[in-house]
């Protein structure tokens, strides 16, 4: 089979890892399953094990949050199929490398220039690899605006991370309620 870049996105629970774990066997294997979340209390670190428990055993697992690129160019081994999930928690993830705890402090062009160089390498390491790539995110335009600036900010630039990796993208779906709706299809 050749090599396929999907991405899958939707909202909180509608279903994405859930998919993204589906299609994995069938775009080949070995899996490796690049987690990019960080526990950072006990309630996340109790969502990190049951993600780890619903993976089959045989996926390798590379936790990484950031330079997930690069990462996955240092660590493919023989993996044929890379899922990386999530890049909602991998912008997040940059925020917090750019800003304090309130929000008070931070440098809006900083960040946007960490989150559109950390997606570059990682789109970049895409079309490196043979390998095909599935990748989670999430949407968040379909909600209000948030209500204070440092969500608007993160809004914003996940938004413009989810555009560069879609116009990458051979195929996008929309998971809604469970359901994989076909956004972007397959390119002929």
């Amino acid at each position: 089979m050749s090599k396929r870049f999907v991405l899958i996105t939707g909202g909180a629970g509608s279903g994405k890892s859930h998919f993204a774990q589906e299609l994995a066997p069938r775009l080949g294997g070995p899996v490796l399953f690049v987690a990019t979340a960080e526990a950072g209390d006990e309630e996340m670190r109790q969502r990190i094990e049951a993600h780890k428990r619903r993976r089959p055993a045989a996926w390798r697992t590379l936790e990484v949050t950031s330079d997930v690129g690069k990462q996955i160019l240092e660590k493919i081994g023989g993996a044929r199929v890379v899922i990386v999930d999530c890049i909602t928690l991998l912008v997040n993830n940059i925020f917090n490398q750019y800003s304090d705890e309130t929000g008070e402090q931070i440098d809006a062009p900083l960040i946007e220039k960490g989150v559109v160089a950390e997606i570059g390498e990682l789109i970049e390491g895409i079309n490196r690899v043979d390998a095909s790539f599935i990748i989670v995110t999430n949407e968040v335009g379909l909600g209000l605006v948030p209500a204070n600036r440092l969500g608007r900010l993160y809004r914003d630039l996940l938004a413009k991370a989810n555009r560069m990796l879609i116009q990458a993208a051979d195929e996008v779906y929309l998971m809604v309620a469970g359901l994989p709706v076909p956004i972007k299809p397959a390119r002929e």
